[in-house]
């Protein structure tokens, strides 16, 4: 079965990758349109993923330590992050939110048996940081980078010592720019839905020209009508 040869591949691919690295193995997957959108409109959720693919995301959700989404999407897609279409764990979830945005009354910080970690950057105000450990989150600090934001390879060492040992990142548009820009993605995983979007530049993944990575022997399967893609990114040499 594809999914599942998919799935175990990346697993192996992760054994062991914190001892080489010093951080968790990071797989990045998202669904977007044939012409390259995420949503149509920034803010509001779009669903792209057909339910066979859908199912796959679960499952792959299940093969990981912890999923990483970055505020935006929390604020607009209020996600559960859970395990749901397959039976299998749910995942440890992590949000990258440099202020603390998260509102104290959204689905992740509504499960108490399950505590929302989120990735901050210095310089947020303190009473949201004990706003948000009073409602059961937990705040993994790093130093602000010059944009202020979340240091990302900070925050995946921090991961590794709590040992989450693989990561999955499903966005937003951000989070996944942020991380290519990096080279913090280890494997990429995109299912692309037969249909066209039109969305505004804030709703695609772009990179600098010619800097973003290519796939290393990418696979492919047409499952429940949508092309999912998956495989190494290999990234131009710098300089």
């Amino acid at each position: 079965m594809i999914e599942a040869r998919l799935v175990a591949g990346i697993v192996e691919r992760a054994a062991g990758f914190v001892e080489r690295h010093g951080r968790p193995f990071v797989t990045l997957s998202y669904a977007q349109s044939i012409d390259g959108s995420l949503a149509a409109v920034a803010g509001k959720p779009l669903a792209l993923s057909g339910q066979e693919t859908l199912k796959l995301t679960h499952r792959l959700r299940a093969a990981h330590d912890a999923i990483m989404v970055g505020i935006g999407t929390v604020i607009s897609d209020d996600p559960r992050l859970t395990v749901r279409h397959v039976v299998g764990r749910d995942p440890q979830p992590v949000v990258l939110d440099s202020h603390l945005r998260i509102p104290l009354d959204s689905s992740l910080m509504r499960t108490p048996d399950r505590r929302v970690w989120l990735a901050a950057a210095e310089g947020f105000a303190p009473y949201r940081k004990r706003a948000v450990e009073a409602a059961g989150g937990r705040v993994l600090c790093t130093q602000a980078t010059t944009e202020g934001r979340v240091d990302l390879p900070a925050i995946l060492s921090r991961l590794a010592e709590s040992n989450i040992a693989s990561v999955m990142v499903e966005g937003g548009v951000r989070v996944i720019e942020s991380l290519m820009a990096a080279r913090l993605i280890d494997y990429v995983v995109v299912t692309i839905a037969p249909h066209f979007v039109g969305g505004e530049s804030d709703v695609r993944v772009q990179t600098a020209l010619l800097a973003g990575p290519r796939i290393e022997r990418f696979e492919h399967a047409n499952i429940g009508g949508d092309l999912v893609l998956w495989g190494k990114p290999v990234w131009p040499a710098l300089g």
